[in-house]
């Protein structure tokens, strides 16, 4: 078996929920690839789907191993380690995936969640303070002041940042660092003076007064407002690139209204300027997929899915817009297939989106695509001609006692016409011989629900819940035929001998086997432990024990009347 035929069933696995299997395949596909991350990282959320942290955690640390600059690698050891406890791993994770890939909403995502796990401790002043450097502001600032920015590039400083976003208490052990006082004074907006290690210059004595007036009223104080930071210098290309994606922007903005409308043809238009302006985003390339998949120019959908799925690996973009080009793609597969009868390519599509991104409306569509392809099946061997012949030659193996081959051939029958009722029938008689009675006794009720009116349906249901000992439900059945075949001989006879099964227990004549062995089946029906479990019921059974003349009175109803000719029937209950 090929790595990529494991992997491939790996992935279906996991899009069917099935992660103990998916993660089988995908251990088999790393024996075949063992230096394959992409292997890793699906085992890795297969175990952590099933809560295996401790594999999901050695398969993440591989992944990194062997593809560091890898985003999705990183998210992987995250989501590990937060399972595993470690939310300060995870939060160390997370970051390293984000400064590979700093918008990817998915490490977002997990840093939020991993910095919300992170032990808490009362609060000190350092805390406090501490905070400020935990605020979504905090590299901006730093990047637009003059003074500070040049501290962005030594590794050391960059290291106490992060240990002060993790553990804000820790400000006092950089205190002494002049660079931390300076980054210091701007988050706060004020002026801290660093001092020196060595004594402190004397305070000037104050000048005597001859009087001392009033100290002023303290006024309340004001927080100074935050001064706007200084625009960071770009060059005329950064300038150029940053117009041309904001530029982009609005012709997507300008396609969306199109779409909205139904003018499709405009609606492509802007998104082919906004792709020609900005190819660093593949939300044009999938917007204009979907025009296309509206419009019915399913080859000009997928090809632009491919584009962007492509294009989104190069730029290690969001899953979740991987997912939806994939989906999108699966999606003009599926309409295609309708005439090119090929649902396989639109379902490995769909796995493979769900393998990026986990989303209901993939997943329904990946089901859609499955009951279609199904369907088609059943149409295309449809054939009552040839379901004919089959049933004649399961017949003739009837006869001649060969009950697995007639069997065969019903089956065949029903493959080629499922909506024949004749065949159901004998089926189920074949199944009687055989001793298979739930099986028989399923094509049965099949043969029922086909055709309420066919008499031969009733009488082989009949018999099987007859041969199983279940006499009541036999008598029902019987019953129930004749209301649509009341001259039908086999009905009529079947009717007498549940009677006769039924009087035989009501004048206790069962061996003791024989009532142990009804006994037993009777407790796991359903029905008679809703009967016995029915509080008015055990009144009833009290009072016939205790109370002869209230248990003739209960007998008028007719209800009660039934449910204790079914306890009697299943030896539950004696009348003597």
């Amino acid at each position: 078996m090929a790595a990529d035929e494991a992997k491939a069933k790996g992935n279906a696995a996991f899009s069917a929920g099935r992660f103990e299997e998916a993660a089988g395949h995908f251990g088999d596909a790393i024996a075949l690839a063992p230096d394959n991350h992409v292997l890793f990282s699906n085992r890795s959320a297969a175990y952590a789907s099933l809560h295996r942290y401790k594999e999901a955690l050695a398969d993440a640390e591989r992944t990194v191993a062997l593809k560091p600059d890898w985003a999705k690698g990183y998210s992987r050891l995250g989501a590990a380690r937060l399972g595993s406890g470690d939310a300060a791993g995870a939060v160390e994770a997370y970051e390293k995936g984000l400064a590979l890939d700093p918008s990817n909403a998915a490490l977002k995502d997990g840093l939020a969640q991993a910095r919300s796990a992170l032990p808490r401790r009362p609060a000190s002043g350092a805390d406090a303070i501490g905070k400020i450097f935990q605020g979504p502001d905090l590299w901006s600032k730093i990047a637009a002041d003059p003074t500070t920015r040049a501290y962005l590039d030594q590794p050391d400083f960059m290291q106490m940042l992060r240990d002060l976003q993790r553990n804000p208490g820790n400000l006092n052990n950089y205190l002494s660092d002049p660079r931390m006082m300076q980054v210091l004074s701007l988050m706060l907006n004020v002026k801290v003076q660093n001092q020196s290690n060595g004594p402190s210059e004397p305070a000037p004595a104050p000048t005597p007064a001859k009087s001392s007036p009033p100290p002023p009223q303290k006024q309340p104080e004001t927080k100074p407002r935050e001064p706007e930071p200084e625009p960071v210098e770009m060059t005329d290309e950064e300038k150029e690139r940053k117009e041309r994606k904001a530029a982009a922007q609005k012709e997507k903005e300008a396609g969306n209204a199109a779409y909205k409308k139904k003018d499709f043809e405009t609606a492509i238009q802007h998104y082919t300027k906004a792709m020609e302006l900005d190819d660093e985003d593949i939300s044009y390339l999938t917007n204009r997929a979907a025009v296309y998949l509206e419009m019915g120019q399913y080859d000009d959908c997928i090809k632009d899915c491919d584009t962007a799925v492509e294009r989104g690996r190069e730029l290690r973009a969001d899953f979740k817009m991987v997912s939806r080009a994939l989906t999108r793609k699966g999606t003009a597969l599926a309409k295609l297939a309708k005439t090119s009868k090929d649902y396989d390519v639109a379902i490995e599509t769909f796995q493979k989106a769900l393998t990026e991104h986990r989303n209901p409306d993939t997943l329904k569509r990946l089901n859609d695509a499955e009951r279609a392809k199904k369907e088609l099946e059943q149409q295309e061997y449809y054939d009552p001609k040839l379901a004919d012949e089959e049933r004649e030659k399961g017949n003739e193996f009837f006869k001649q006692q060969k009950y697995p081959e007639a069997v065969k051939h019903y089956t065949e029958a029903l493959r080629r016409n499922p909506k024949d009722p004749k065949v159901y029938s004998n089926r189920a008689a074949c199944y009687t011989k055989l001793g298979a009675m739930p099986e028989g006794l399923k094509d049965a009720e099949k043969c029922i629900e086909l055709d309420p009116t066919f008499s031969k349906g009733y009488t082989r249901k009949g018999a099987i819940q007859f041969f199983m000992k279940e006499y009541d439900k036999a008598m029902e059945t019987y019953q129930e035929g004749l209301k649509h075949d009341p001259s039908n001989q086999e009905l009529l006879d079947g009717v007498k001998r549940c009677i006769q099964q039924i009087n035989k227990a009501n004048r206790g004549e069962l061996t003791p086997e024989e009532l142990k062995e009804r006994q037993g089946k009777a407790m796991q029906d359903p029905e008679i432990q809703s009967i016995l479990t029915d509080p008015v019921m055990r009144q009833v059974l009290i009072d016939f024990q205790e109370n002869p003349r209230a248990a003739q009175d209960h007998l008028k109803n007719p209800g009660v009347k039934q449910k204790i000719q079914k306890l009697v029937s299943a030896g539950i209950v004696q009348m003597k």
